[in-house]
């Protein structure tokens, strides 16, 4: 019986990860193109390549059909009310963000979209350094969108704060956790929460990564 339950489990939590993921993601887009005063195209564009970008470039990688955004298109409307109703509220309270505002819910995403890419990759096959790969590719590269999207490099290979590196070591994390026998629902959560934990932490403390000097 627990055999039979356990994918279950974990199906449903990549699920619930991949939705409050994809809010996440989509409101560090949405603060960012608020304080870039992007038009309301521009807010709803800005919050879907964010939200989306990501694990889309691994679905194409990993040869996975269809998208998540394709086989939930009620997602579509949702980024799209989300983006009216977010212009809506911040000009009517007169809402202005500071550049930090983004990295919180960012933070948020980075975590869940990191565990879920990873994972998908280990239950399609994947080795663990692909699975890790991908965990990077799921949870940075829509960000990397959305900063080219508001024309500025982007964070995750500029502002020297740990990002991509959290995301890679915690695939491996994931991984080693799974091999000790532990279930993957588990090892999938905890890893979320440290890599969110970590993050955060990072950007309270203004941890930095060396930088290239000459």
């Amino acid at each position: 019986m627990a055999a039979t339950v356990q994918p279950d489990i974990l199906t449903s939590a990549l699920t619930i990860f991949e939705a409050v993921g994809t809010l996440a993601f989509a409101a560090s887009g949405i603060i960012e193109a608020a304080r870039k005063k992007f038009d309301i195209f521009g807010i709803v564009l800005t919050a879907f390549v964010t939200a989306f970008g990501g694990g889309t470039l691994r679905d194409i990688l990993l040869d996975r059909r269809p998208f998540f955004w394709v086989a939930h298109q009620e997602w579509i409307w949702i980024m799209i009310a989300i983006g009216v109703l977010s212009q809506l509220f911040f000009k009517a309270r007169h809402i202005e963000f500071s550049s930090r505002a983004m990295q919180w819910p960012d933070a948020i995403g980075l975590g869940l979209f990191a565990t879920l890419g990873a994972q998908i990759a280990l239950d399609g096959g994947q080795s663990p350094v692909v699975a890790a790969i991908m965990g990077v590719i799921t949870a940075a590269f829509g960000g990397v969108i959305r900063d080219i999207l508001i024309n500025e490099i982007p964070r995750a290979v500029n502002d020297y704060q740990p990002y991509a590196v959290v995301a890679f070591a915690g695939g491996w994390m994931m991984w080693g956790i799974e091999q000790l026998g532990v279930a993957s629902v588990v090892a999938v959560s905890v890893t979320a929460a440290v890599i969110i934990i970590f993050r955060v932490l990072s950007v309270v403390f203004n941890w930095k990564l060396p930088s290239w000097r000459f």
